[in-house]
């Protein structure tokens, strides 16, 4: 018997252990994330995106390489503005150059003319139905994965996007649907306008509302459907930072921080939703953490401690303000389904005005 307990106590001694490189590199990319939202450090989406990214790899992620393949694509933009004439004549041209420059680049397959003389093409880069919300690898999640496999998901896609929008000088801003993250910009001809990279096309409002999930409290709330500000998006990155964390730590993981970067997140972006279902899974662990200390798999023998009953009170108004502000749960085969809709039923989604915007060799 003591034989065995030893044996429990040094395993769980050693995982501890094995843990707290992770930790740290954890609290200090929480600690530059953060410092970046309150104005002490300036707001650059693709630092918080490395940072995010970089904490799962233990600080081992190569920063040259990463930043080397953002600037080939970047690149290769303005070889795409310099080598064609945009179809447009309004004040604000130069912008959509730019956003028309990313789009194709990130969706087409493009001739690149090498020193020697000889083309090349640069290829587009794809939607990855493996495993798509990372259940089984978080990196699918990242944009470093998207850099070097060139296949990508709803998080990865637009997050290139707007990473190379700031990178070329315009706007992008990110906006979200169920389990879903797009694109939106505006120009002066056609105002907001949608951009899809699952499918590579820019898809009217009535396919995101076409899901079925987007509930009209969701839209009067905030919750889907706006363009999110530069803070907004550095917010939504903490959020993937706390969901990394967990999925590194695993059962050693600490509610606490998992809360601290969720409330940072809703401080400057207090509908998030997703921050805001983190807090309430997590607030759901720490009550069943509380049931096994007790244990009873029974909710009600545990009300009776103050430390229960509040975490039980706060769970339940949690789920409730979720649920009031519009928020319905997607299953994945339906978010599937969904998203394949766009391809099948193109001309139905489709936005045509945008479309119109034809470039010239």
């Amino acid at each position: 018997m003591k034989q065995w307990i030893f044996a429990i106590t040094l395993l769980i001694s050693i995982n501890t252990q094995a843990q707290m490189p992770a930790e740290l590199e954890y609290k200090v990319a929480y600690t530059k994330l953060s410092v970046m939202l309150t104005d002490s450090l300036d707001i650059n989406f693709k630092e918080a995106v490395f940072t995010v990214e970089n904490a799962y790899y233990l600080g081992n992620l190569d920063r040259s390489w990463f930043d080397e393949r953002i600037g080939l694509l970047a690149q290769l933009c303005h070889n795409f503005i310099a080598s064609r004439e945009l179809i447009y004549n309004l004040p604000d041209k130069e912008k959509v150059q730019k956003s028309a420059a990313i789009f194709h680049v990130l969706t087409d397959t493009l001739p690149i003319q090498l020193d020697s003389g000889k083309i090349a093409h640069h290829t587009p880069y794809t939607y990855d139905f493996n495993d798509i919300w990372g259940q089984k690898s978080w990196t699918q999640m990242f944009v470093s994965k998207l850099l070097n496999t060139k296949t990508g998901n709803c998080h990865s896609l637009p997050y290139l996007y707007k990473i190379l929008a700031d990178e070329l000088g315009t706007s992008a801003s990110l906006a979200l649907a169920p389990n879903h993250i797009y694109i939106k910009q505006k120009n002066q001809a056609n105002g907001r306008y949608n951009t899809e990279l699952t499918s590579g096309i820019f898809p009217m409002d009535s396919w995101l509302m076409a899901s079925g999930y987007v509930h009209l409290n969701a839209i009067v709330n905030k919750l889907y459907l706006e363009a999110l500000t530069d803070k907004q998006a550095v917010a939504l990155c903490l959020v993937d930072l706390a969901k990394g964390y967990q999925r590194k730590t695993g059962m050693f993981a600490n509610p606490e921080f998992v809360l601290q970067c969720c409330e940072t997140a809703l401080t400057y972006y207090p509908n998030c939703i997703s921050a805001l279902l983190l807090k309430a899974e997590t607030k759901k662990q720490q009550f069943d953490s509380l049931m096994d200390k007790y244990f009873t798999d029974n909710p009600n023998e545990v009300l009776g401690y103050p430390e229960g009953k509040a975490l039980f009170t706060e769970m339940n108004q949690l789920y409730g303000q979720i649920h009031t502000l519009g928020y319905r749960s997607m299953p994945e085969q339906m978010y599937v389904d969904w998203l394949v809709s766009l391809r099948k039923e193109r001309e139905k989604y489709e936005n045509k005005k945008i479309t119109n915007f034809k470039t010239r060799n």
